[in-house]
């Protein structure tokens, strides 16, 4: 018989093992992550479907609360859950119905979720469907809440096989950044945490996107990276930091998650060294698939991301499409008020606002 229950920290151990052991694990999933989420709003609430005492499925939900204090609204999020065999509507479904009433206690509007699970899964899909789910259209570039398509890479062959089934070019450029001089090492401590952040700032002022404050970045060190579900690189180029990325890591699969370049030595070609290294990283560490993340799935070369695509496409990896995002309605009439009249009412103001 299965039941399901929010946990507590006493439990986060044995939460996590079950996270990172599972097929459909992800970073996101992992209590660290919802700390990490605690400090911009979020309430977790890491939740289990548990039969004979054995943890079978799990969904880490985040809780925000709207700004309706007579009303006391939510909205819940999944991030890339749930972890559970998603091609058993058994399993599925108890897990769902256990979210449901934990959305009754909090008075959330609907669930969202977006899993790592491919496209090409009707199976799950017809799940999701059958269990009251609805997909949102989001698009082909970067508008759901996380990329609906990525590049992935099968590390598992010798890095030879790796370089040999790269783009020529990109071999070339690892080479010559290599013969250049750029050396890259890990982050030691939050002083290099803070170089990370500046070249980001640079990044982002140069390629005109917003970033998050400095604590979040702290966060993620403190419940990411000194426990080792993260790891920041660092490539150096005759004494400064010109580029710097951030990864994650869990079980068997590393993510590329934020890249930062300096606007200076780009002919150096850091940006593809200190991918190759973090290849190279995550092999050691046991991984046999190393996650490029987003790019769009429009691929017109007209499309201003197509850059983006063409960088990860270069390493071999494999586009794959995700099932998208899916949102489990508890409250009609409030969800028509989030989707339809709180998005016009923000268009409207936010001019007088900024003005």
């Amino acid at each position: 018989m299965f039941t399901t229950r929010i946990i507590d920290i006493k439990e986060k151990a044995r939460f996590n093992d079950f996270i990172a052991a599972h097929a459909k694990g992800h970073f996101s999933q992992l209590w660290e992550w919802g700390e990490v989420k605690r400090g911009m709003g979020w309430e977790p609430l890491p939740l289990v479907l548990e039969e004979d005492g054995e943890i079978r499925a799990a969904l880490l939900i985040l809780k925000r609360h709207l700004p309706l204090p007579l009303l006391k609204k939510s909205i819940f999020y999944a991030p890339r859950g749930p972890v559970a065999d998603v091609e058993s509507e058994e399993i599925c479904r108890a897990l769902f119905e256990g979210a449901s009433r934990v959305a009754q206690k909090h008075k959330a509007i609907f669930l969202k979720i977006d899993p790592d699970v491919p496209v090409k899964n009707r199976v799950f899909a017809d799940i999701l469907h059958k269990c009251s789910f609805r997909k949102n259209e989001t698009g082909l570039d970067f508008e759901g809440v996380q990329p609906a398509f990525v590049f992935r890479l099968d590390i598992s062959p010798s890095e030879l096989n790796l370089l040999q089934n790269m783009h020529s070019k990109w071999r070339y450029n690892i080479k010559l950044a290599g013969r250049k001089g750029v050396a890259i090492r890990e982050a030691e401590n939050k002083e290099d945490l803070r170089v990370f952040y500046r070249v980001l700032k640079e990044t982002a002022a140069r390629d005109k996107f917003l970033i998050r404050g400095y604590e979040y970045y702290e966060w993620i060190w403190d419940y990411m990276v000194e426990p080792g579900y993260a790891q920041i690189f660092l490539a150096e180029y005759q004494g400064q930091v010109i580029s710097a990325t951030l990864a994650m890591i869990l079980g068997d699969k590393a993510w590329y998650l934020y890249g930062a370049s300096s606007n200076e030595y780009r002919n150096v070609m850091p940006n593809y060294l200190i991918q190759w290294e973090m290849i190279r990283w995550a092999r050691q560490k046991k991984c046999t698939l190393y996650d490029f993340r987003g790019v769009s799935g429009d691929l017109n070369e007209s499309n201003p991301l197509y850059g983006l695509y063409r960088f990860k496409k270069g390493f071999n990896g494999e586009f794959t499409e995700f099932v998208g995002e899916w949102d489990r309605v508890y409250s009609p009439v409030f969800y028509w008020l989030w989707t339809r009249v709180l998005p016009l009412y923000l268009k409207l103001t936010r001019p007088r606002i900024q003005s």
